[in-house]
């Protein structure tokens, strides 16, 4: 995980579900064009600065591929 980032996703793990995107209180993790190792679209977050750590995504994510550091 990169220092700036406040949430970061398992993309490999990833299956595509959508439930973090709707789970997501700012609207900012979507589901990416590219296609992972199993064949989904893995969630990313679009806007590391607007993510306030509510950890919402983490908790509806079905395979805990969701990491959320709180912000400095």
């Amino acid at each position: 995980m990169d220092s700036e980032e406040r949430v970061s996703f398992n993309a490999d793990r990833c299956k595509g579900c959508g439930l973090c995107v709707d789970a997501c209180p700012k609207g900012i993790i979507v589901l990416a064009e590219r296609i992972n190792s199993k064949g989904f679209p893995p969630a990313v977050c679009t806007d590391q600065a607007e993510c306030t750590s509510c950890a919402s995504c983490a908790r509806m994510c079905p395979d805990m591929v969701i990491t959320v550091r709180k912000g400095e």
